[in-house]
């Protein structure tokens, strides 16, 4: 194990919610999951792929943690992914019995962290295996694995042009967007919460299906309207991103500090009827 920069958001997250006030109650196990962050040593070493390495796998359309050979400690990613699954128990985002008989899957060596990692190879349905969601393991997921996948993708994000990847999953873990922003060229770009990643994508897209009929792409406004913020939705496959014109909104925090401090827009795009794939504990919680 190498020692790596902590993953510090909690300043972000702060100035957030002192835009927010009639959020701090309501949003505070979130800021527990970053002050973890921060104490949490990466659990694996930056890769030292160089460009040609990264581009071949791009250009085949696959994220690079598809051939990185990545081993981590189980007992480390119980550091972060224990008080994780507290946290989903807590709020009642999952039934009990389920989180119990993922506790002792793991307990018993049955699964490991592999089984977290966004992109998977042997096809394996989640649900079957371990009896719970898609969308719950991608929260853990992000939860425990976050500082440990900025750190091993940290000098590979150079090598990543414009137009070298046109998908919507993360380019470096394979995980789907969990946000979207509008950054001062008027380029969109796609943030990973998982990894820390981000892409150009077309603006005009969406980025879970494909879909490019413009009469099937909408934005969506909360009724208390913050300028620059509003939710990107396609009526083909019903999925939403939440995006954020940097433009507008010059003092945005990052990405994930953004997207878990406004619960308010993702319950816009509930009451329209759609969902996203990459399900923060305060949407599950809703939704149980």
């Amino acid at each position: 194990m190498t020692a790596g920069l902590a993953l510090d958001l909690r300043e972000d997250w702060l100035g957030l919610l002192e835009r927010r006030p009639a959020l701090v109650e309501s949003l505070g196990f979130y800021g527990d999951i970053l002050e973890r962050w921060n104490l949490a040593p990466p659990l694996a070493s930056a890769l030292d792929w160089d460009a040609s390495r990264c581009l071949r796998l791009w250009e085949r359309g696959l994220p690079l943690l598809a051939e990185a050979a990545v081993s981590l400690s189980p007992a480390g990613v119980e550091a972060l992914l224990g008080p994780a699954m507290e946290c989903l128990a807590a709020l009642g985002a999952e039934d009990g019995p389920a989180l119990q008989r993922f506790a002792e899957a793991w307990d018993r060596g049955d699964v490991g962290p592999e089984i977290l990692f966004p992109d998977r190879r042997d096809g394996r349905s989640l649900y079957a295996e371990v009896g719970l969601g898609a969308d719950v393991l991608s929260f853990l997921a992000c939860a425990s694995l976050r500082p440990t996948l900025e750190t091993l993708f940290g000098a590979c994000r150079e090598h990543l042009g414009d137009g070298v990847w046109e998908r919507g999953l993360c380019p470096f873990c394979g995980a789907p967007p969990g946000f979207a922003d509008v950054a001062e060229d008027g380029r969109r770009r796609l943030a990973c919460h998982t990894c820390g990643g981000a892409w150009t994508f077309a603006r005009l897209a969406c980025p879970f299906c494909g879909n490019e009929r413009t009469k099937d792409l909408a934005r969506l406004e909360a009724e208390a309207r913050e300028e620059g913020y509003s939710v990107s939705v396609c009526k083909a496959c019903r999925a939403y991103v939440k995006e954020l014109d940097r433009r507008v909104r010059w003092n945005g925090g990052p990405a994930l500090v953004e997207d878990w401090g406004s619960p308010h827009f993702d319950l816009v795009a509930h009451r329209e009827g759609y969902w996203r794939p990459l399900t923060p504990p305060l949407e599950l919680a809703r939704r149980a």
